[in-house]
């Protein structure tokens, strides 16, 4: 045995001592032949989304508030690394595979659009009234990593992306162990066709499952901090039956809610809270959603930037059906849309391919565009 083979086997040794419902390295499987490597798979994965282009892009796109002057509030690329503490905290208490757990968490927001839920519900909008199908993040995240990067990730690090849904809350999370490639793919197509089908998929791992709960701890508590500091909401305002079981600050949510599911999902094949912190955790996220995910600063401008998706997503595609007739003549922003499109042209139709464009930008760039093409907004006047 050489080095590096037993520099392979160093990287691979923690893994006797995971959980028999963890999901080995050794089990991981790939979409498409790749060459022998000294990492283990999953461990390979983390590498590749964090140099994908998609990941870099997390750096622009809104969390909750978009058009909030303080530099201190979270942004996409921040609560990606705080689902991936969270869940390999939780990962590591109950002996499971860490590195599956960080690539699906880093990975899980990738097809985000600009400016959060509320561009994926305009991107969704307009698939629906151009019957090409339906916009969801998760099966975009998908998409980014397997079909418009091309990237080698594992079956088990794609579906943990698709099956993650934050914004569905349930007490007990299940994983299907015997879930096929076959059955991935069927997931993944039947959620660009199928209405609400994210709401159905199972996981394949728990690893993924850890990541699908994470994602609510890492933002119910944190959406809270934000709001006070831009003065949205003050932390006396919190209903005391949820303060006297989960806390009233960031820190004291998601120490409560992750000892929790340690302690009654220990050495179980399924992850659960106890009834009396899912109770609390079910009424704070009905409190968020009141008092700021419907706040006047989280849905600030957002009838200019519905707008905006429609104009720009029609003003691009009319750009595309001329290209053919002024291909020589293309502004720099012009020719970038035109290479995505021929580089998608062979699989994607071209309305489908406009929308993984938009899908991808950042929102200074979604703005910076609306102000290139349509001339009729002045992006200093929203900072405002």
């Amino acid at each position: 045995m050489d080095i590096l083979d037993k520099a392979k086997g160093n990287m691979l040794s923690n893994e006797r001592l995971l959980s028999e419902f963890a999901c080995k390295s050794k089990d991981g499987i790939l979409l498409k032949e790749d060459k022998e490597d000294i990492r283990p798979i999953f461990f390979r994965d983390i590498d590749r989304i964090i140099h994908s282009l998609g990941y870099t892009r997390y750096i622009d796109k809104t969390q909750v508030f978009s058009f909030t002057k303080n530099d201190h509030i979270t942004h996409r690329v921040l609560h990606v690394q705080l689902v991936s503490k969270i869940a390999r905290t939780i990962g590591r208490s109950l002996k499971l595979n860490e590195d599956l757990i960080e690539a699906i968490a880093l990975g899980h927001d990738i097809g985000h659009s600009p400016f959060g839920h509320k561009g994926e519900k305009y991107l969704n909008d307009i698939c629906i009234k151009e019957n090409i199908g339906y916009f969801c993040h998760n099966a975009q995240s998908v998409r980014v990593l397997k079909n418009l990067e091309g990237l080698n990730i594992s079956l088990q690090t794609l579906d943990g992306i698709l099956a993650h849904n934050g914004e569905i809350l349930i007490n007990k999370y299940k994983y299907n162990k015997d879930k096929t490639k076959k059955d991935f793919i069927k997931d993944l197509n039947n959620t660009f066709k199928e209405k609400d089908y994210s709401k159905k998929i199972i996981p394949m791992t728990l690893e993924a499952s850890v990541v699908r709960l994470s994602d609510v701890i890492a933002y119910i508590g944190r959406d809270i901090e934000d709001s006070i500091k831009i003065g949205i909401i003050k932390r006396k305002d919190l209903p005391k039956q949820i303060k006297n079981v989960l806390g009233d600050n960031n820190s004291k949510i998601v120490d409560t809610l992750i000892r929790d599911i340690i302690t009654n999902s220990f050495e179980k094949p399924y992850l659960i809270f106890s009834d009396k912190v899912f109770n609390a955790l079910m009424k704070l996220k009905d409190w968020n959603y009141k008092h700021i995910y419907a706040s006047n600063e989280a849905n600030k401008y957002q009838d200019i930037i519905m707008n905006l998706f429609y104009k720009l997503f029609y003003c691009y595609l009319n750009k595309a059906q001329e290209f053919g007739v002024k291909k020589n003549r293309l502004s720099e922003s012009e020719k970038n849309l035109y290479d995505f499109i021929k580089q998608r042209s062979k699989d994607t139709d071209i309305k489908r391919a406009i929308i993984d464009y938009i899908a991808g930008q950042t929102d200074q760039y979604f703005l910076n565009e609306c102000e290139r093409h349509l001339k009729e907004i002045n992006i200093k006047k929203l900072y405002k």
